[in-house]
């Protein structure tokens, strides 16, 4: 074959193998991470908007793809690939039975007991099947495509960038393209219809497969390349561990970097898909055969961005958002970089490319285990996150010459020791300067220096970082007192006391949902976002009606500050998702709004929607929907259905009143919508704080009534003002959303 011209027999085709192979990876990782926030999207409702959600998926989706691996792994070798070409196509087949992907009737998750087993069986009962056959499409064509005698077939990794990029080109386009624009159940035939544009493909791939002969220096059985070329040398357990190990660390971080920023920085929604993006892009990037970014780079800037994202991290430093956020992202894009530019360093032979793709998603799934699963076990805050940042340290390339020197080694732990030793006298000292912020500041970019000097000793770096990220806890420990730090699937919640104002606060994560006074004589005083001069109290002095037995539902417990505006005689229900939140509202040990409260209080536990179908109809004259400021919209509260639901439970001159407080979203245009929609008269009231009062908070209200006489008390307050609906503005339902429509720059 002079100049390496491939045998008449595929010479035709070679022009257009390549693309067919590429075009097959680039659609099924398109549908692979399509389908992903669709079914999100689909689940949302059952569970809420907490970040648990998407990192339960996320395990699931990470199991699957690695099921997916083991086939593409093992089929071959059991069979071969020609045959398990038919093999495969016959499971193309069997997912038809399988679509479109929706969610059946009778699926609800638990009320009280941990949802994780059940959200688990719902995914793999739901999208199983299908995700798995779509999964095996990567490493398997590019099995096939080294079997083809194509003349990049011995060295097809280039071929898994083109599957990354249709996974990152699908995962901005959903919320940019497909929810705008299509509901759920439209999406999910589109998906069906791309899905037999995949088939068609994957039959052809096929059959270029059958119509090619045996690789001049492909892969053949047993580890032998053909034409009598010497063995493939075998993996060692060294090399399967390094590969699980650099695949682990972005997986884990991956979780860990979206946790933390759903929940300790702000309440961004999409905040799951763009971390997952850069996931993504780094695959692109390292796997592309002309890399833009160099690996030296990566490895260069990795530790500069480590310690710049540890000195905010000790100073527990929350905004502003906008340079916060994309710090945090471009650390971890760069850890993301540097261990998966070690993993493209060690690549095996074609021969042994499915099996390093299975170790690879071992690690992958570990990540996600770990993060999903074990850590809101074992951990009370988002601890992970730190840790697995100093893991990163560890798995840095080494770049010391004098690396066996037995100095060098004594010194890696040595000098980590002595930094310890700095930081906690440093600390000893904060107290006498005053606590002053500039001089926090000092002493961290003092430590940080010398941390960036053991950048070329992994081990003493990481050391190093660790000790760095430990010495927070010396420098914050007389702050704020902890009474009491929980975590579960819902939320991180913790309850503070301020000694010097005399106050009780919960946060979920970085947001507070309710301050008690200690002061006896202003313990049954709301505060935050329902002040009695705040638009709630402004609307209970109208409306509270404090000698008749109101009804009146509460969505979301928080502190139970509502409870304050409850009379005796009345009867106050909340409908609460978190059963953590039940707990420590009624612990009087931190919070005694519900035990200080004269009417009949009583919590339903589940979701609040959900929960709400049980309640008799006409039954409340007061439905109070406060469950809009947490981690995450929950869009199933503002739909189209969710509105005729309440208004079927409000009495006959009864009020609704939505809570939208919420730093990066406008909910005001879409409960106008709905309240065109319905019929409905509304009121808004932004409460913007002015007095400066402790413990309160800037809030925004909505109030809607059946009749304009039901709001005639509100609306003589020029403080209040009329809701208006915009002309061409979609209704949500529970069918269609659009979070992007909404987002606002603004608090409020």
């Amino acid at each position: 074959m002079p100049g390496g011209r491939l045998p008449c027999a595929v010479a035709w085709e070679e022009p257009h193998l390549l693309s067919m192979f590429a075009l097959a990876m680039f659609i099924s990782a398109t549908l692979l991470f399509l389908i992903q926030p669709m079914f999100a999207k689909m689940v949302l409702p059952l569970l809420g908007g907490t970040p648990a959600v998407w990192n339960t998926c996320m395990v699931f989706y990470q199991a699957a793809l690695l099921a997916g691996y083991a086939y593409a792994d093992a089929v071959p070798r059991w069979v071969g690939v020609r045959r398990q070409a038919f093999l495969h196509l016959g499971l193309l087949i069997l997912v038809l039975f399988f679509l479109p992907i929706g969610i059946s009737a009778g699926w609800t998750p638990p009320a009280a007991a941990n949802p994780i087993p059940w959200l688990l069986l719902l995914l793999l009962v739901s999208v199983g099947l299908p995700f798995f056959v779509i999964s095996t499409t990567a490493p398997m064509l590019q099995k096939w495509f080294a079997h083809t005698g194509h003349a990049h077939s011995p060295d097809p990794y280039f071929l898994y960038g083109a599957s990354n990029l249709g996974s990152l080109l699908a995962l901005l386009a959903y919320p940019v393209l497909l929810e705008p624009h299509l509901r759920l159940q439209h999406q999910s035939w589109a998906w069906a219809g791309g899905y037999l544009l995949l088939g068609a493909l994957i039959a052809a791939c096929a059959v270029l497969l059958w119509k090619s002969p045996a690789a001049p220096n492909g892969p053949g059985r047993e580890g032998f390349s053909n034409h009598g070329a010497p063995p493939v040398a075998p993996l060692t357990i060294g090399q399967r561990f390094w590969w699980v190990v650099l695949a682990f660390v972005p997986s884990s971080l991956l979780l860990g970097v979206t946790t933390y920023i759903s929940t300790d920085l702000a309440a961004v929604p999409l905040l799951w898909v763009i971390p997952l993006a850069i996931y993504l892009l780094t695959f692109v990037l390292i796997f592309a055969r002309r890399p833009l970014i160099s690996h030296r780079f990566m490895v260069l800037a990795e530790p500069f961005l480590i310690i710049l994202v540890a000195v905010f991290l000790l100073m527990r430093f929350k905004g502003p958002f906008w340079l916060i956020y994309p710090l945090h992202l471009l650390m971890f894009f760069c850890i993301a970089m540097v261990c998966h530019g070690e993993l493209m360093k060690s690549r095996p032979p074609a021969a042994q490319l499915t099996e390093f793709y299975l170790w690879l998603s071992v690690g992958g799934v570990l990540g996600g285990v770990f993060n999903a699963l074990v850590a809101p076990v074992v951990f009370k805050s988002v601890i992970e996150y730190p840790l697995i940042i100093v893991l990163a340290c560890l798995l840095r390339p080494g770049q010391n010459p004098e690396e066996a020197k037995p100095h060098a080694k004594v010194l890696d732990f040595l000098l980590p020791l002595a930094l310890a030793l700095l930081m906690w006298l440093f600390a000893q000292a904060f107290e006498s300067l005053g606590r002053k912020v500039f001089v926090v500041l000092l002493i961290f970019c003092l430590a940080g220096v010398l941390c960036y000097s053991f950048r070329v000793r992994p081990r003493r770096f990481a050391l190093g970082i660790g000790v760095f990220l430990l010495a927070g806890t010396w420098f914050h420990s007389g702050v704020d007192l902890v009474l009491l730090r929980e975590r579960n699937f819902f939320s991180v919640l913790q309850v503070t006391q301020d000694e010097k104002a005399k106050l009780h606060t919960l946060f979920h994560g970085s947001t507070v949902h309710g301050i008690q006074s200690l002061n006896p004589e202003q313990r049954r005083e709301p505060l935050t976002y329902y002040t009695r001069n705040g638009p709630l109290g402004q609307f209970f002095a109208a409306y509270g009606r404090p000698h008749e037995p109101l009804e009146i539902a509460v969505v979301g417990l928080g502190t139970g500050t509502i409870a304050c505006y409850a009379q005796a005689g009345q009867h106050l229900t909340f409908y609460e998702i978190d059963p953590e939140v039940e707990k420590l509202a009624r612990n009087p040990n931190l919070f005694t709004f519900l035990q200080d409260c004269p009417a009949k209080v009583e919590v339903v536990l589940g979701d609040g929607r959900h929960s709400l179908r049980q309640a008799p109809d006409s039954g409340y004259h007061i439905l109070i929907l406060d469950a809009f400021s947490s981690d995450a919209l929950p869009v199933h509260l503002v739909t189209r259905e969710a509105l005729s639901l309440y208004l079927a439970k409000l009495a006959k001159g009864g009020h609704l009143i939505f809570q939208i407080s919420n730093w990066h979203l406008d909910l005001r245009p879409v409960l106008a919508n709905l309240a065109r929609d319905a019929g409905l008269v509304g009121l808004a009231q932004y409460d913007g704080n002015k007095e400066k009062a402790e413990g309160k908070t800037a809030s925004l209200w909505v109030v809607m009534a059946r009749n304009r006489a039901d709001l005639e008390a509100l609306a003589r307050d020029p403080r209040w003002q009329p809701l208006k609906a915009k002309e061409g503005d979609p209704l949500w339902t529970d069918d269609f959303s659009n979070i992007l429509s909404i987002l606002a720059w603004k608090p409020f």
